[in-house]
């Protein structure tokens, strides 16, 4: 049966180096014969903007009325690896993937827990997640002066509670200054990354 891997981009610049390397890691696990659920968030307009009734945390989340969040929650059930492209901003990923986070990875879909203080158990079959970050902050000072914020949220907040137990990342850098040559080994990393997922 072929894998099936979810890949997420947030960037909103059409163009842009995420763009490439979006692009690249689609192309890659085509080739390796791999089903694609490809989103490029921005482009498909997906609203990040969690409403009132989605504020649960506990209790299983109701059927969602959008019908794009309904197909990005029935997706995400259904991976078996995920992908997620985005840049370092403030230390933070883009509004409209903390906002995917927020209203895709609800319980009943992503976890349940017991109480609210209780310990979650990950309800998502995908084990293995890729994130692919740019930067325009020098490695040495992205870990020893802010910490590395985007390594906290994705590998120890955020894809271990819903069942992602082998988390890996890639951070390229920095990108405004970089050459065609070393965007070209970027690319190739980045496939590389991909195939490794899968493999």
């Amino acid at each position: 049966m072929k894998k099936r891997v979810g890949v997420y981009l947030a960037h909103p610049k059409p163009g842009s180096f995420n763009h490439a390397l979006f692009e690249a890691v689609v192309d890659e696990l085509h080739g390796q014969g791999v089903e694609v659920v490809a989103h490029d968030l921005y482009a498909e307009g997906f609203s990040p903007l969690l409403t009132a009734g989605e504020t649960e945390t506990v209790a299983a989340s109701g059927a969602a009325t959008d019908g794009q969040l309904a197909l990005h929650r029935a997706e995400v059930a259904t991976l078996d690896a995920l992908v997620l492209v985005h840049p370092n901003w403030w230390g933070m990923p883009p509004a409209v993937l903390a906002g995917w986070v927020q209203r895709v990875m609800v319980p009943g879909v992503a976890y349940k827990l017991g109480t609210a203080d209780g310990e979650p158990v990950g309800l998502l079959r995908a084990g293995r997640a890729l994130v692919l970050n740019t930067s325009d902050t020098p490695e040495t000072r992205e870990r020893e002066e802010f910490g590395d914020p985007l390594e906290r949220i994705w590998a120890a907040c955020v894809l271990p509670y819903v069942g992602v137990t082998d988390v890996r990342r890639r951070v390229f850098r920095t990108v405004t200054d970089s050459s065609d040559g070393e965007r070209a080994q970027w690319l190739r990393q980045a496939r590389q990354e991909a195939a490794a997922l899968i493999g």
